[in-house]
């Protein structure tokens, strides 16, 4: 069973999350929240596999929240987020927030991403990250050094399905090879490219190499 926290400070949409979620067999949602501060009080006792958390809020805003929930390693946080929140999503990116959804997204795909962080994957919704790298990248291609220059071509095809949001097991099972050795990969990767986090490695990916 997955559970999760909702904090949003708009009641129609926390209901409406709630009522989606309550729908899945595989879910369960043991704490709402109407602001920051609240989020991070019930996700101290609930401790939920997934957090989704809307990144305007009263009190503390998502990233703080996001950020809190990283470094104690309470949650696993998923922003929901419009395309006018690009220096919110900027901060995210750079504390490592692992996943990311429009509002406006179809129930199934917001579904499949809490899952997929439930599993240990990240989410990258393309069209968020395609915007961010046309607001951000003011160098070209060609005159850009790459950062994934000195990877192996394993370590390439692993950093590919990192930026695809696959998990460390997602990624073994396509590769043939042990979850050790994903997670092997991703520490060179990170070495080589002088990146931080998985979520870094997904975004540079993306603005690097495009479209998958």
């Amino acid at each position: 069973m997955i559970t999760v926290l909702l904090a949003d400070d708009d009641g129609i949409i926390r209901d409406g999350l709630k009522m989606i979620l309550e729908m899945q067999e595989d879910m369960e949602v043991v704490a709402i929240a109407c602001d920051g501060e609240e989020a991070v009080s019930l996700a101290r006792n609930t401790h939920p596999d997934v957090s989704l958390l809307d990144i305007r809020m009263p009190k503390m805003d998502g990233i703080d929240v996001a950020d809190f929930l990283i470094k104690e390693n309470l949650s696993m946080p998923l922003l929901l987020t419009t395309f006018d929140e690009e220096e919110f999503i900027l901060r995210a990116i750079n504390i490592g927030v692992p996943g990311y959804i429009l509002k406006n997204s179809p129930a199934k795909r917001l579904l499949s991403a809490i899952r997929v962080l439930a599993s240990g994957g990240t989410v990258f919704q393309k069209d968020i990250f395609e915007y961010i790298a046309s607001q951000v990248n003011k160098t070209t291609k060609d005159n850009k050094k790459s950062i994934f220059k000195d990877l192996t071509e394993r370590e390439l095809e692993v950093a590919s399905y990192v930026a695809k949001g696959f998990s460390n097991k997602e990624i073994s099972n396509c590769l043939f090879i042990s979850d050790g050795t994903v997670r092997n990969h991703i520490s060179i990767i990170l070495d080589k490219t002088g990146l931080e986090h998985r979520t870094q490695i997904a975004i540079e990916y993306i603005k690097e190499k495009g479209a998958f």
